[in-house]
């Protein structure tokens, strides 16, 4: 059947306006000759490879197909040896012939010289009914082929050389919808392998985090969590947010990340970590600027301390459900070089929950951002809810999933375990 098809891919030459059979082109050829006019070809051929997506161009190629030449057209892509079966099926699909003929066709489609246009070849004759094929080739590359076919009279030269150049056109779009699918999942393992799970935190500290990327194909931007246990059983909490966003924010976020909890091993004042991080972070030019907000969290004293720089202040619910933002020194932003960072300690008792999040969460496109915190504060909770509860609740009445931005939340709660003492009534670190 191959060899059979190799024999009839290109057609006998026949001599310029005489029909093979020796004759003359009739009207009725002649008319189909010049049934496509020029703009109506142009519109056609604007209207396959509108995306980056294979699918949808296969569509838009078996569509133009049948709008131009009637009948019916569906593509067969190249998978190895397999079949897969006819796709993107347009007109009525008992015309096409039996998909076995196609796929023997496809395998044995050669990519044509260069500067030589695919040429169409005849693929079935007789029922259903008449049929031709043309390969799906770009470059030095191959994708499959689109069968046409229609009830009656075979196709005339013409409508083969029109689908040929459908196909031909088609091709091309594929091959950069290839080469875009290629390249995106290569983002996506970086991103996968940047989007690292923060630390565990101390049995005492309850902790839940949300992230929530903009956009529907980054899988992680610049917003990013971090729990780093300290010694005494404290933690320290982190939420950063790097200039930017898509793929060179998340490589930066990774950069602060791992510069982070390296100097917090060191457990050092909250103050003196974000100073630390500033001074490594100017010291690269290509790095991004990025916010960030320290927790210190103390169960054991019933503190939190709290450094920022260029940051949002975090939120604090109380045992009864109600909300508020506490003062915390706002310094510059990590990689500016210029210091400047203090810390300021607060109450946080039993119960209570912290809640540290990005900008993306609360600013809303031409709003005051002072508004944008009341929002926030003005949300009430049921007392005893889950910190996981308290996340959702917060993410469903600020529409945080549609965002403008992406957005990062830490939710954290202390709690008393059992057979420990009172906050208070234990030594501990210095809290400088």
């Amino acid at each position: 059947m191959a060899r059979w098809i190799r024999s009839r891919r290109r057609p006998r030459p026949v001599a310029a306006g005489r029909r093979p059979d020796g004759g003359c082109p009739g009207e009725a050829e002649q008319a189909a000759r010049a049934a496509v006019p020029l703009s109506a070809l142009r519109e056609t051929l604007a209207g396959i490879g509108t995306t980056l997506d294979a699918d949808t161009t296969c569509a838009e190629l078996t569509r133009a197909a049948v709008r131009l030449a009637g009948g019916a057209a569906a593509v067969l892509r190249r998978a190895g040896d397999t079949a897969p079966g006819y796709e993107a099926i347009t007109g009525d699909a008992e015309l096409l012939p039996d998909v076995r003929w196609a796929a023997a066709a496809a395998r044995e489609t050669e990519v044509p010289p260069v500067g030589a246009g695919p040429d169409p070849w005849p693929a079935h004759t007789g029922a259903p009914g008449a049929a031709l094929g043309a390969p799906l080739t770009s470059g030095d590359e191959g994708y499959g082929v689109l069968v046409w076919a229609r009830a009656g009279t075979p196709p005339r030269r013409a409508e083969a050389e029109l689908l040929a150049l459908l196909a031909e056109h088609a091709a091309s779009h594929l091959r950069h919808a290839r080469a875009y699918a290629r390249v995106s999942r290569t983002a996506g393992d970086l991103q996968r392998a940047l989007l690292a799970e923060p630390g565990r935190p101390h049995p005492n500290l309850d902790v839940a985090i949300r992230y929530l990327p903009v956009g529907s194909t980054a899988l992680v931007g610049g917003d990013w969590c971090e729990t780093v246990r300290l010694h005494f059983g404290r933690t320290l909490l982190v939420v950063g947010d790097v200039m930017g966003h898509g793929l060179e924010s998340a490589v930066d976020m990774n950069a602060y990340r791992s510069s982070l909890r390296y100097i917090a091993s060191a457990d050092l004042p909250p103050h003196r970590v974000l100073r630390q991080m500033d001074d490594i972070a100017s010291g690269e030019a290509d790095r991004r600027p990025a916010t960030c907000l320290l927790a210190r969290v103390d169960p054991g004293r019933g503190q939190v301390t709290l450094a920022s720089a260029g940051h949002l202040p975090p939120a604090l619910i109380d045992r009864d459900g109600v909300t508020g933002l506490l003062s915390v020194p706002v310094g510059p932003p990590l990689g500016t070089g210029l210091g400047g960072y203090e810390s300021a300690t607060h109450r946080l008792a039993p119960g209570e929950t912290l809640v540290l999040f990005t900008d993306g969460l609360v600013e809303r496109r031409g709003e005051d951002i002072d508004r944008s915190l009341d929002r926030l504060a003005a949300l009430g909770f049921a007392a005893g809810d889950a910190v996981d509860s308290v996340l959702e609740t917060i993410l469903g009445r600020l529409d945080a999933r549609h965002a403008e931005d992406d957005v990062a939340v830490l939710a954290a709660r202390p709690h008393i375990r059992q057979g420990a003492a009172a906050p208070g009534e234990t030594g501990g670190p210095p809290t400088g």
